[in-house]
């Protein structure tokens, strides 16, 4: 359940990548650090982390992620091109991740779990952020392994 969830979170920043212009190697990126977010959150909430790397888990993610039907993905598009979030979701529909991030962040917080892409999807999504910053922050951390 957990990971049906956060890949709509996962899904926005992709959707933003591809707003941006960034291209599929950055949308490739997000999904599998959105996916190693998603498993630490899973493992500390008692799962194993495995259990996310099917359809359920890995499957879905892709899908919402790069799905042209995917409300997540537009919502995350149309924020990166300049609307702001209230016309961006008039026009796509509900988008659950927008709450979900603003929910994840404080579990992620309250668990004490790594979860920059999260972190930053909240940020932008509660007006704190502008997608372009938002961007330049998650390119500015440091490199590091996704499964350490």
């Amino acid at each position: 359940a957990i990971a049906g969830a956060l890949k709509n979170v996962i899904a926005i920043a992709a959707g933003a990548a591809e707003g941006l212009g960034l291209g599929h190697n950055a949308v490739a990126a997000l999904i599998t650090r959105g996916l190693a977010e998603i498993a630490r959150l899973a493992a500390q909430m008692g799962a194993h982390a495995h259990t996310v790397m099917g359809l359920a888990g890995l499957g879905d993610l892709v899908l919402t992620a790069t799905g042209k039907l995917s409300r997540n993905r537009r919502l995350g598009m149309l924020l990166a091109q300049g609307s702001g979030l209230a016309e961006a979701e008039a026009e796509v529909g509900l988008a659950e991740g927008v709450r979900t991030a603003i929910a994840a962040r404080r579990l992620a917080r309250s668990l004490k779990v790594e979860a920059p892409i999260i972190e930053t999807v909240a940020e932008v999504v509660a007006g704190n952020l502008r997608v372009a910053e938002a961007v330049e922050k998650l390119l500015q951390r440091p490199e590091k392994p996704e499964w350490a």
